[in-house]
């Protein structure tokens, strides 16, 4: 979670409470509560008390942080996803006032609660099924799962449509252009331009990158994020994802979505019209910040984030990504072109060969090489429905495990 070292000013903190007051408390469900995204938004509610009403916390293993954050907030119910932990669970919130539950139908049920915003911040496949959930009874989606979109996301979006959901999104770049793309005039849009950090090995030689270890692959220059993210932002494979992500989320083609290296976190996504005008949403690189935008949507509440300072920062810089050096960019742009069951391949020969890396298994080089493998063994498929999703990540988790153990 991001430090709290920055005050915000009283005059937008009672503006925001005389906003709510005396309106129904905005219900919220957040699903993956314990995890950075989560945190961060417990972080916010409880800095607002009246003004949310948290009616689901989920989180996957962590009982003893569920439970402190669900006595924190009040929330009514506490879902754990595995089901040999309930007994802890309920336990630690004997007499807390919050129903305890647990199992992967626990959590879509906690998805399918009425509750006005769910904040879909479970990360990775277990995550496909709750969001869907919350999306079939029409309700305002932070959508924090990159997976949801990266393997699914046409049967989202038409999940999505049906329900008359809205989905918002919470990572720092799509929500940066959510904020400044004209929707309802997307054919006056040229191009969007995703900005990345460049991660930790931005200048790194292939030899240094070759001896990277987990420590020095975890440490980003500028984000507080877990560990696969990280290691993620390191390969550049995160900003791979978030093309694929911008497919889906806004009316463009795949070749009008570019990325651009820029150290600073501070621009953190642009769009680029046709009359040559760009407009860009800035900030310090604090998660609270789309978080804060998400859970308020359409209004805006003050986030402790520390505020942006361009003349102490004096400079911006910006580069070319080097699609040699950090090849998982390039297989990124392949499988968006590709589409079908590609992404799908390409997200879970990532995730297998990224625990690998973290466990000392292989290299850190060979994080990319044993997806781009994958991929090259891996047949393209149709996916027109959920359980296609699951069948084809299954298939490429095992492909790539049996690559990683040194298996043809």
């Amino acid at each position: 979670m991001a430090p709290m070292d920055a005050a915000v000013d009283a005059a937008p903190e009672r503006a925001f409470a005389a906003a709510v007051e005396g309106a129904e408390p905005r219900r919220v469900t957040i699903l993956g509560s314990t995890g950075s995204i989560g945190c961060n938004t417990i972080d916010l509610i409880a800095r607002h008390p009246g003004a949310f009403e948290v009616e689901a916390l989920t989180a996957q293993t962590s009982v003893e942080r569920l439970a402190e954050q669900a006595r924190a907030v009040g929330a009514k119910r506490a879902v754990i996803g595995d089901p040999a932990l309930y007994g802890e669970l309920e336990e630690a919130l004997a007499a807390s006032g919050t129903a305890a539950a647990a199992g992967p139908e626990a959590l879509v049920e906690a998805a399918a609660v009425p509750a006005d915003f769910v904040m879909a911040g479970i990360v990775g496949a277990a995550g496909l099924r709750p969001t869907l959930a919350a999306a079939e009874r029409g309700a305002v989606i932070g959508l924090a799962n990159k997976e949801c979109l990266v393997c699914a996301g046409a049967l989202m979006l038409a999940e999505v449509e049906r329900g008359g959901a809205t989905l918002l999104p919470v990572d720092s770049e799509h929500n940066a252009i959510y904020q400044v793309f004209d929707f309802e005039r997307a054919g006056s849009v040229e191009k969007i331009v995703l900005t990345a950090s460049g991660g930790p090995f931005r200048e790194a030689s292939a030899e240094t990158m070759a001896n990277a270890t987990p420590e020095q692959a975890v440490a980003h220059p500028n984000w507080d994020m877990g560990a696969k993210i990280s290691v993620d932002s390191a390969t550049m494979m995160n900003k791979g994802l978030e093309m694929i992500e911008a497919f889906h989320l806004f009316p463009v083609a795949a070749e009008q979505i570019e990325v651009l290296v820029h150290p600073q976190s501070v621009i953190h996504s642009m769009v680029a019209y046709v009359d040559g005008s760009v407009l860009a949403q800035l900030g310090t690189p604090d998660m609270r910040t789309p978080i804060a935008y998400s859970l308020a949507w359409p209004a805006r509440m003050p986030a402790p984030s520390p505020r942006l300072d361009l003349a102490e920062l004096g400079h911006l810089t910006f580069e070319p990504p080097d699609f040699e050096r950090f090849p998982a960019l390039r297989l990124a742009r392949e499988a968006l072109d590709a589409g079908g069951s590609v992404p799908i391949v390409l997200n879970a020969a990532n995730e297998v060969a990224v625990g690998g890396f973290l466990a000392r298994r292989i290299g850190f080089l060979e994080i990319a090489r044993t997806v781009e493998r994958c991929l090259e063994r891996t047949e393209q498929r149709a996916v027109a429905r959920l359980d296609d999703v699951y069948d084809i990540d299954a298939a490429a988790r095992e492909l790539a495990g049996r690559l990683l153990d040194g298996a043809n």
